[in-house]
């Protein structure tokens, strides 16, 4: 694994007059990493294959592409192709040329978002944590438990929202501007059913789009070791801890690459088996992420961290980006599959 072949190349840190700004009516203020993405989506590179059409491997190689390069911009980009996928899926428009969407899912007991009718249409209220790109898309996908009973999915547009920036305080994925959003009577459109956000095949196909952002993430912070063993005559220490990362992505990549090969046969998941493998795939990338960056902060020392200011970023978003993944909990659902045999699992 060379340098050319994982090349990062890190967003500018913002200064005071870079920085997000307050959304007036109409205006969304951009963060850090808006201009890459959106000159991304303005090239067309999110324009992706949809999972399960053929090319699902070409989707997550675009995905582990942006990772590399800066993981706030490739989960704002992965969250923008998610919208697309879950709205052709469930039969509804595709995103408009120009737009950025999100996908915002997250329902912690601490916050409510809660949505009922208003003569013909929609509107929500509430608040929802964990909005990435709150102050830079357009449109989202949005969750909310509906006054008709069940938890709904809506469209709506970016607008009428108030971003809380205090609710991000850490350093790692500070630039994918997520952040917590209050709902004030905004207008929503239902997408789907009730159940069919998390009931249809696709919410499992992105949760592996999300891991193989991650082992873009994990690519980028091997680039330093990647050097380090590359030069002169490292030592054994320097080799030891290179080659268990070469062991821990290589394995990774072949995971995924599996997954991506399982999708586009079986799309609708007519086999019944694709949870049990978003939760293996999210599982295998996951410790290979943190074992990728234990091993490099072993191997490395402070150095890096307080000299290079790329691998100091790669370090930082990775270590906050994989705890998305729920860890024992999902663990014990994957072993919980194995052991009863649901859909032909097992060791």
């Amino acid at each position: 694994m060379s340098r050319a072949e994982t090349a990062h190349v890190p967003a500018p840190r913002p200064t005071d007059g870079d920085a997000p700004g307050h959304r007036g009516p109409g205006r969304h203020a951009r963060a850090p990493t808006a201009p890459a993405l959106l000159s991304e989506l303005q090239e067309g590179n999110l324009d992706l294959p949809l999972p399960g059409d053929g090319n699902t491997w070409q989707r997550w190689e675009s995905l582990i592409r942006l990772g590399r390069q800066d993981l706030s911009l490739a989960r704002l980009a992965e969250g923008h192709t998610d919208a697309a996928a879950i709205l052709d899926e469930l039969g509804a428009d595709l995103p408009a040329s120009g737009e950025l969407w999100g996908v915002w899912a997250a329902h912690p007991p601490t916050h409510r978002l809660s949505a009922r009718r208003h003569g013909s249409r929609w509107v929500l209220n509430g608040s929802k944590p964990f909005c990435s790109g709150a102050r830079t898309c357009t449109h989202a996908l949005v969750t909310a438990g509906a006054d008709s009973g069940g938890r709904r999915l809506f469209a709506i547009e970016n607008e009428g929202t108030t971003a809380d920036p205090s609710t991000w305080a850490a350093e790692g994925m500070s630039d994918s501007d997520t952040l917590t959003l209050a709902f004030k009577d905004v207008p929503a459109v239902e997408v789907g059913e009730p159940g069919d956000y998390t009931g249809r095949p696709g919410f499992h196909h992105g949760g592996c789009g999300v891991a193989a952002c991650w082992y873009g993430g994990a690519e980028a912070v091997a680039e330093t070791l990647a050097d380090k063993a590359g030069v002169g005559s490292p030592d054994p220490h320097t080799l030891g801890y290179y080659g268990a990362v070469v062991r821990d992505l290589r394995a990774a990549r072949d995971v995924l690459r599996r997954a991506a090969e399982e999708i586009d046969d079986d799309p609708d998941d007519l086999g019944g088996r694709a949870a049990e493998r978003a939760l293996l795939v999210r599982s295998v990338v996951a410790s290979a992420c943190s074992s990728v960056l234990g091993h490099c902060a072993e191997a490395l020392g402070a150095g890096p961290l307080a000299s290079d200011a790329a691998y100091t970023r790669a370090a930082q978003d990775l270590s906050v980006y994989i705890r998305q993944h729920h860890g024992a909990r999902d663990l014990a659902q994957l072993g919980e599959r194995a052991a009863h045999g649901a859909a032909g699992a097992g060791p």
